[in-house]
């Protein structure tokens, strides 16, 4: 069951029309994604690279940078130590490119998701330490590595943090104390003294800022070349990290998109290539749903410097090889995840858990790189927060995804007794178990469960989906010039969503299954103003039609496709345009029914 909300948030439309020339309908779409000022409305709309924050105004920076120009004049052997998922592995990109353009002496280190685990550890200080490393810069990662970087520190090496996640804190009479790791230099513009102007960026960007602060400290600014490589990992790490794209983020993404259209990467393109996605029309879902998950899966079942190694590729040929491995291997990591959402309902159905407010299943034999993406699927068949833990090299590891109304984080720093270590932010996060006081991975998993149920304050309403209409707008009212006006909205993303409109009462008379799988289907529909429109619908058709039946009757949702029928059924839909012979029309895409 859905709860549908009507946006109505309140400015002065007409002024912002003639302002930014543009309609009424725009201007209430912008609104409603919490932009108030009209200096915000020009950069969303508008906003360029020169509209971006200085990278000084990150706490930290003027200390990293001298730090890291001392390290390239002097010769030190520099290690960019980074994650494995998109995010960690743009960053890395980013930091080791830059630097070597910048003359710097400098490799590359990514942890192994299953023998090493997220972000530093004893080992990978341990082999700096033997490879004579003199520096270390992190990346997307080290903000909760306090052990690691004082190891690091009694070697002799210097410690440079550059990551995004939220600092690890302890509650001290009533108040956060925030628990800094010892490093020389901590980038993270989520440091309570932070007075970066926007908080929610990912570690690619962070690492793009520590890059484009160097340049500007030794060359003076960045090279084109070199910031229209970069760019477009900083835009590929936001959308991939699922940051939010407003303020300086939709600008990163809007202009990264453009360099990676024209990109000569040879990795992105041979990437592109085997995926068959056109590079002209390349937008932020390929980023976020092809792209990302087959650099993703390097990580999750392999390991992620094949990622690394793509985008450093200097042959075509060593490119479409890269690539194809990639992509087969984000096949079989396809396969491996519906395998493992049907293991994870039937858990969640066997223990009797779909009554809580936090689900957590414990599937052992799932591998531990696919936990975060099963918990993924789960929270979006269930509307909860969800922990999937499995059995790992380290013992029992989990990754969570969260809804908007649960904090994750926060959550689990509430638990934190539970964990021999734990990171993440709102949305999403990793853990480690600490199983040694039970006889079970289970018994373990059941404490866990009891423990992050207890203390979480969910209720009834924050489990309802909630879909946020835009604007209640007749479909008659919908042209080909509202379609392209809209184009300006994009890149769409979380924080940015596809507008979505509402239509009550129209009359479904006729439905036609299209697709090889006739999973999709096409409605001739006549509406309130009594004029024949078509809408597309690319949702779960068996939903639709028990639907139908539970409303009309038996047999009726089946019967829409047989013959001429009358259902009167309101909707959500979004707008696009269907071109088809060289022929343009506008497509009404239904999202929501009731």
């Amino acid at each position: 069951m859905e709860k549908w909300y009507i946006s109505a948030k309140k400015a002065d439309f007409n002024s912002w029309s003639q302002k930014f020339a543009i309609s009424p309908v725009l201007a209430r779409i912008i609104r409603n994604r919490d932009i108030v000022e009209e200096e915000a409305v020009y950069r969303f709309l508008q906003g360029e690279l020169k509209d971006c924050y200085s990278p000084w105004l990150l706490q930290g920076m003027e200390d990293a940078v001298n730090l890291i120009i001392k390290g390239i004049r002097e010769k030190y052997a520099i290690r960019i130590i980074g994650d494995y998922d998109v995010d960690g592995i743009c960053s890395s990109y980013i930091l080791t490119r830059g630097l070597r353009q910048l003359g710097a002496n400098v490799d590359t280190a990514i942890p192994h998701r299953i023998h090493d685990g997220y972000g530093l550890n004893d080992d990978l200080i341990e082999e700096a330490r033997k490879d004579g490393i003199n520096m270390i810069i992190t990346c997307d990662n080290g903000i909760a590595a306090a052990g690691q970087i004082q190891l690091a520190i009694d070697y002799g090496m210097t410690i440079i943090i550059t990551d995004h996640h939220e600092v690890p804190y302890v509650e001290d009479q009533g108040e956060r104390r925030e628990i800094l790791p010892p490093a020389q230099a901590i980038v993270n513009p989520k440091q309570s003294g932070c007075s970066y102007p926007y908080k929610n960026i990912c570690g690619g960007l962070v690492a793009y800022k520590v890059i484009q602060a160097l340049t500007e400290r030794m060359e003076g600014r960045m090279q084109e070349h070199l910031q229209d490589d970069l760019l477009q990992f900083a835009a590929m790490a936001t959308v991939c990290d699922v940051m939010e794209l407003r303020d300086e983020n939709r600008i990163i993404v809007k202009e990264g998109l453009l360099r990676l259209r024209k990109s000569d990467n040879l990795g992105i393109r041979a990437l592109l290539q085997v995926n068959n996605i056109n590079q002209d029309q390349l937008s932020a879902y390929h980023l976020g749903f092809i792209l990302g998950p087959s650099l993703n899966a390097a990580g999750r079942l392999d390991t992620a410097h094949k990622s690394l190694e793509l985008l450093e590729c200097g042959t075509w040929a060593e490119a479409v090889s890269c690539a194809s491995e990639l992509k087969a291997l984000n096949d079989s990591r396809k396969n491996l995840t519906l395998q493992g959402v049907e293991a994870a309902e039937t858990y969640l159905k066997e223990h009797n858990l779909l009554n809580d407010k936090v689900f957590v299943a414990y599937l052992p034999e799932v591998h531990e790189s696919l936990a975060g993406i099963i918990a993924g699927r789960i929270r979006e068949n269930h509307q909860h927060p969800v922990f999937i833990l499995t059995r790992g090299e380290e013992g029992i590891k989990g990754s969570g995804r969260s809804i908007e109304t649960y904090h994750m984080y926060e959550g689990m720093t509430e638990v934190k007794h539970l964990f021999i270590k734990f990171g993440g932010h709102k949305l999403a996060a990793g853990l480690t178990l600490d199983s040694r006081d039970y006889e079970t991975g289970e018994d373990a998993a059941a404490a866990f469960r009891m423990a992050i149920n207890q203390n979480c304050q969910l209720g009834e309403e924050d489990f309802i989906p909630k879909i946020h209409i835009d604007i209640p707008m007749p479909v008659d009212y919908a042209d080909m010039t509202l379609c392209r006006e809209l184009s300006r909205l994009e890149p769409y993303g979380v924080g940015n969503p596809k507008p979505l409109f509402a239509q009550k009462e129209l009359h479904f008379m006729r439905g036609h299954k299209m697709g090889a799988r006739q999973n999709c289907a096409r409605f001739q529909v006549i509406t309130p103003e009594n004029t024949r429109q078509e809408l597309v619908f690319f949702g779960d058709l068996e939903q639709f039609e028990t639907f139908l039946d539970h409303k009309y009757g038996d047999g009726r949702g089946q019967l829409l496709y047989l013959q001429n029928c009358d259902y009167q059924v309101s909707v959500t839909y979004q707008l696009g345009i269907n071109s088809y012979r060289g022929k343009e029309k506008v497509q009404f895409v239904m999202q929501n029914y009731c």
